[in-house]
């Protein structure tokens, strides 16, 4: 374009600012506009933008744009935003992958403010969770966000063989359609968050209204993880609580497996129901062994107790319904008190130095 074109194009655009200025009020770099296909080139394509002139997608934009134009037929209308007023051809530059993507944004949108489920497929695991993609917009689901039947249980000894572990259970509904609700969006951060859990918990808040705090229930345990159980109510399959590993017995557990066996049917208490989760306890149905301690053991009494577990500090020694401690001052180091004592599982005679009901710790010593 001349000079002499240029000033002759800055005068009628300033004319047309003076006469219509409503129509130049929506000529923004950044506005969206809907755009009628007229024609393509192998270095362009082009639209009719009605009062505001031609618009032409080209170079990058082009590309990006390859999907969205593939199937879109002459004379049909698309949403179109605008990146360059004028270029030196006069055209009005266009990105429909920018408006493609903000319609998607504004419909997710849609859907998170209806609450609405919807059907979204696994493309990806990592770590953390697993990634679909919703309207052409990556979306992530956390792995605190899986349901119940989704959430991977497993019994590990080391957070690297867990990470593992949890990888190779993601991994297993990569390509699978999973019902989520969409829990939580930033368009300028491409932040998608979405949550299969959600999709399950207002059919779960429904069916616990039947159930309150305090509630004994029968159920059948469904898994068992390093941290605790989950148990499904036997009358209602479809609720699973959680037992945490505090919650199984008075004594310190080292592995729920000791305690609750899948297929199990076992008697449970509701301890607490909130937002469609619901914990239980166990213990909260065995007699607690601490009440009236002092007219079932005494201080100086000589037992047989066995060690259940070795630990920085000393041994946990397992007695009747009692659990106390041998402290590693008693052999001066670990590998002396490995020593003296027999192996974990094997039985050894014990005095008892001390009772703290309070502090519900029993402190023993070797017997002599």
């Amino acid at each position: 374009m001349t000079t002499a074109q240029t000033i002759l194009k800055k005068d009628f655009l300033a004319q047309i600012i003076k006469n219509e200025p409503e129509l130049v009020s929506y000529l923004k770099e950044g506005d969206f506009v809907e755009a009628e296909l007229l024609g393509r080139t192998p270095k362009g394509v082009y639209f009719n933008l009605g009062k505001f002139g031609t618009g032409v997608v080209y170079g990058s934009e082009l590309s990006n744009a390859k999907e969205i134009i593939k199937n879109l037929a002459k004379g049909e209308k698309i949403s179109a935003k605008i990146n360059t007023l004028e270029n030196d051809n006069g055209f009005i530059e266009l990105s429909l992958a920018d408006a493609h993507k903000q319609k998607g944004w504004q419909e997710i949108k849609n859907l998170m403010e209806k609450d609405e489920i919807i059907s979204a497929k696994i493309i990806g695991a990592n770590s953390g969770g697993l990634i679909s993609e919703i309207n052409g917009i990556k979306a992530f689901l956390p792995l605190s966000q899986l349901s119940s039947k989704n959430y991977p249980r497993l019994n590990v000894k080391s957070a690297e063989e867990g990470k593992n572990e949890i990888m190779g259970e993601l991994k297993k509904l990569v390509g699978q359609e999973l019902k989520i609700k969409i829990i939580d969006i930033n368009p300028r951060t491409n932040k998608l968050i979405i949550s299969e859990k959600a999709s399950e918990v207002e059919d779960i808040k429904k069916l616990l209204e039947n159930y309150k705090i305090g509630d004994i229930i029968d159920g059948i345990v469904s898994a068992t993880t390093n941290f605790g159980v989950f148990v499904k109510f036997a009358d209602n399959p479809l609720i699973e609580g959680f037992i945490h590993i505090s919650e199984l017995d008075y004594k310190i557990i080292d592995n729920p497996k000791d305690i609750a066996k899948i297929d199990e049917q076992i008697k449970v208490k509701i301890l607490e129901i909130k937002d469609g989760s619901v914990n239980l306890s166990l213990k909260a149905l065995k007699a607690d062994p601490w009440e009236k301690i002092e007219d079932k053991i005494k201080a100086g009494e000589i037992i047989d107790g066995i060690i259940y577990k070795f630990n920085p500090f000393g041994a946990l020694i397992n007695f009747g319904n009692f659990q106390g401690m041998i402290h590693i001052s008693e052999f001066g180091s670990a590998e002396e008190m490995k020593k003296q004592l027999p192996e974990m599982g094997k039985t050894h005679k014990f005095k008892i130095e001390s009772i703290n009901p309070e502090e519900k710790r029993i402190i023993l010593k070797l017997a002599k």
